[in-house]
């Protein structure tokens, strides 16, 4: 096949990038490094197989030759960058996944759309099935990152149920690994890179709110696995090993024997979710997924990278 990754040299996309490539398939990575990075794609610009195009996806493009599937993973995806980016991150839920839509419906192209689990935003039934509306507050700080994302599912259906394009929908659960950045302000690397410099392990509110963190190779053969499906309906993707935010923060000072770093509490953020866990029924009947790699093993292949990538950051 040949596939169009959008946000293609982001922490997720990269691994797509690599899975396919690995796989045989062409790839057309799309970024414009508002937050993805270079590096994550480098080893792969020798590839004839692989091909990159500088572009904002909330900008028209029109890809050369065919396209058989388009991956719409643009997007900042954590609190500090889309907060950073409020105005980008609603343009490319809403423009970006217009154009990405209408590269699949000229090309006759499958599609998937990146969503989130943050359409359930701080949800009041756990776990959370896909069939749960969400408890999102469309005007809060992190509306611009759950409302765009939400968006571009309701036009993902609608492109569906209009003009037939072959639609999926994933939502993704935090993931974390390899290509992270260590200042992208989610709870792992953010840990990791206190940890490194010898400063305290920030833990908003008491810590007691839950996260599941999924490692990236199990996301991406998920992902993989609702290509392969003929599934419209959105999808969780995660790991539903549910952690607090203080044992996480003492888990990874484990692995920094003789830092001098500490936990610091400080005041929980406007509408952070207390409970995050995905119901994975619908995976694991439909597709014969769930997550293999523990939070031990991810951790520890985590932190090794971001040991020999001391300075990973946005570029």
């Amino acid at each position: 096949m040949r596939i169009l990754v959008t946000g293609g040299a982001g922490f997720i996309g990269s691994h797509l990038c690599d899975r396919f490539i690995g796989e045989g398939h062409q790839v057309l990575c799309v970024d414009n490094f508002i937050t993805g990075r270079e590096d994550n794609i480098a080893h792969l610009k020798a590839k004839p197989s692989f091909t990159f195009v500088l572009h904002d996806i909330s900008k028209p493009y029109e890809p050369d030759g065919a396209v058989d599937f388009v991956l719409h993973f643009a997007s900042p995806a954590s609190p500090i960058d889309y907060l950073k980016f409020p105005i980008q991150t609603l343009k490319v839920g809403s423009v970006g996944t217009l154009n990405a839509l209408g590269i699949a419906k000229a090309k006759h192209a499958k599609f998937l759309q990146a969503s989130t689990s943050e359409v359930y935003g701080d949800p009041q039934i756990h776990p959370q099935p896909e069939s749960y509306w969400g408890h999102v507050n469309p005007i809060g700080p992190r509306g611009v990152y759950d409302e765009a994302k939400r968006f571009a599912e309701a036009l993902t259906m609608a492109y569906h149920r209009e003009h037939g394009v072959d639609t999926r929908i994933i939502r993704i659960f935090n993931t974390y690994g390899p290509r992270m950045r260590l200042n992208d302000g989610r709870a792992i690397p953010t840990f990791v890179s206190q940890a490194l410099k010898g400063e305290p392990l920030t833990v908003y509110g008491e810590g007691s709110q839950t996260r599941s963190f999924c490692y990236v190779d199990d996301l991406v053969e998920g992902i993989c696995r609702v290509m392969a499906s003929d599934l419209h309906e959105p999808v969780n993707l995660g790991n539903p090993d549910e952690r607090t935010i203080l044992e996480m923060a003492k888990k990874i000072l484990g692995y920094f024997n003789g830092t001098a770093s500490r936990i610091e509490f400080r005041a929980l953020p406007q509408d952070d979710p207390k409970q995050r866990r995905p119901d994975l029924t619908r995976a694991k009947s439909l597709l014969k997924w769930e997550p293999r790699v523990g939070l031990d093993e991810g951790l520890s292949k985590t932190v090794a990278w971001f040991r020999q990538h001391p300075h990973s950051a946005a570029s």
